[in-house]
């Protein structure tokens, strides 16, 4: 195994930092970086790779790698240029694809939760352009790709932690949307999940969160608690009337059960600290 040779693109970034974490141990892994933190620059291991300038395509053929995840962010018409020089490396490369997708795919389908192989439908810019990536690879053959749909991220270093803890600290309302249902994961519980998933060669579509539902507007109330004891203003956002539903379960490619997760876990895990 450890002739393994995986390129993180965006391995600089929250998600793609912490899946270089969990891997680099276990395979020979290699990490792009777009910002100039020093960690990064002094690392053989990382390239400096900017989405709208650099050509994907001459790291892949500089390093070879066996697989590529991409938990890139930028401008969206750099992604999707980038995934096309991918998804031609594979055509003529022993090596897969593992792509972050999103729930936002099925961002238009409000009444139910969905599932690896429902129809994706997306009302967002960000939800169309997974959908663009995800339709290039779906091209492929299934041995070369895997999709990987993840619901909302928490988890002490998360975006979504940091911005409501500095909101509470800074007596700003925290938003809630008491209508949406979600599934949540966190860093830690995604990051072995996909080691999982490389380990054992697995390909095709997956949902990686919990695999139940909770309210938005009690988890992160429930997640505010955890915090410590604060009296938060919270700003209530109505973006419908009805109840609708914003979550990726899985039906046909489940994970063993020691790799699943609640939504309970993901607030007593990831809170800490």
């Amino acid at each position: 195994m450890e002739n393994k040779k995986i390129l993180i693109l965006g391995a600089s970034g929250f998600l793609g930092n912490a899946i270089y974490k969990e891997l680099c141990n276990y395979f020979d892994t290699y990490g792009t970086y777009f910002n100039a933190r020093r960690s990064f620059e002094g690392n053989q291991q990382f390239f400096k790779y900017n989405l709208e300038e650099d050509d994907v395509f001459e790291i892949l053929e500089k390093l070879r790698p066996h697989t590529i995840i991409s938990a890139v962010r930028g401008n969206f018409a750099a992604q999707i240029q980038a995934h096309h020089h991918i998804v031609e490396y594979l055509a003529n490369h022993e090596c897969k694809l593992y792509f972050l997708s999103s729930a936002n795919v099925f961002d238009a389908y409000r009444k139910y939760p969905s599932y690896e192989y429902d129809k994706t439908l997306s009302e967002s810019v960000y939800g169309r352009l997974k959908i663009k990536i995800e339709n290039m690879m779906l091209r492929l053959p299934q041995e070369k790709m895997c999709i990987l749909r993840i619901p909302m991220v928490f988890g002490n270093g998360s975006p979504r932690i940091k911005e409501i803890k500095k909101n509470i600290w800074e007596n700003k309302p925290v938003e809630v949307f008491p209508n949406l249902i979600i599934n949540v994961t966190n860093d830690d519980k995604l990051t072995q999940q996909i080691h999982y998933l490389i380990n054992r060669n697995k390909t095709g579509i997956y949902h990686l969160g919990s695999k139940d539902l909770v309210h938005h507007e009690d988890f992160v109330k429930e997640t505010v608690d955890r915090i410590g004891h604060f009296t938060p203003i919270y700003k209530r956002v109505f973006t419908s009337n009805e109840e609708r539903y914003l979550a990726v379960l899985p039906k046909d490619n489940k994970l063993p059960k020691n790799l699943q997760v609640t939504y309970q876990e993901v607030i007593d895990h990831h809170i800490m600290g």
